[in-house]
């Protein structure tokens, strides 16, 4: 039964301070709780509509966790889904290390991104194209933010990720750094690249000045309108799939 110290708790990981605090999530919707319990996230709460309990019955007995039944529309209240039939899991964050680059990769690297759709999108995207690591600025927004996980549509769970200082991860790093800008090399003209970091700025500010002493080549998205400039998503999605064919 769904009690209201349950109802209070899921309710609180709406906001970052107590997602901090008690080092867990929640993921909602059919697709994005299928894609966590199929992962090596640990999953401690699940609760579902009968519909989504059989349907799914074989990969909940492989987990370990809490199973409360419960109606769409108490789903629809602990969420932000404005229609859920289906499951919300609460989930535990992982112990978050820095990676070190290997080498013949391309990595994400987000100045500053604050929308948190834009952030999931984007994270989705990184899974389309094979990359795997994102690295985000400490302003960047919240990995675990509802509307981040629910945008990704279940790639979080194939993604590494950490948050840091931009400027002095670049600089120890020392790989080629892409920095995406209104004015920079024609990323159709370039015929090769060399495998690096792509690196993303803020929706209006674009990159940081600090950050774009690292850059080691701007490039750009040719205009053939009017429009003044595009989505960081849409032109990080952009920027991937130039990279993945001048590398491959």
């Amino acid at each position: 039964m769904l009690s209201k110290n349950t109802v209070k708790f899921i309710k609180s990981l709406h906001q970052k301070k107590y997602r901090s605090e008690h080092r867990k999530f929640f993921v909602e919707g059919e697709k994005s709780v299928v894609e966590v319990l199929s992962s090596d996230f640990k999953t401690d709460l699940l609760i579902a509509t009968d519909s989504f309990l059989d349907n799914n019955h074989t990969l909940i007995s492989k987990s370990e966790l809490e199973v409360i039944p419960a109606t769409q529309k108490q789903l629809e209240s602990l969420g932000q889904y404005q229609s859920n039939d289906s499951a919300l899991a609460v989930v535990r964050m992982k112990d978050i290390q820095e990676f070190l680059p290997k080498n013949e990769e391309l990595i994400l690297a987000l100045d500053d991104v604050r929308d948190p759709g834009n952030l999931g999108t984007i994270i989705r995207i990184a899974d389309w194209y094979g990359i795997k690591k994102l690295a985000l600025s400490l302003q960047t927004a919240d990995f675990y933010n509802p509307k981040v996980i629910q945008s990704t549509m279940g790639s979080f769970t194939r993604v590494e990720f950490f948050y840091a200082d931009l400027k002095e991860l670049l600089k120890s790093w020392n790989l080629p750094v892409y920095g995406a800008f209104l004015e920079g090399e024609n990323i159709h003209k370039l015929s090769k690249v060399e495998p690096g970091v792509i690196l993303m700025g803020n929706e209006s500010k674009g990159i940081s000045q600090e950050v774009e002493e690292l850059v080691t080549q701007k490039i750009t998205i040719p205009a053939f309108g009017s429009a003044e400039s595009l989505n960081v998503a849409i032109a990080t999605a952009v920027l991937c799939d130039n990279f993945k064919r001048l590398i491959s």
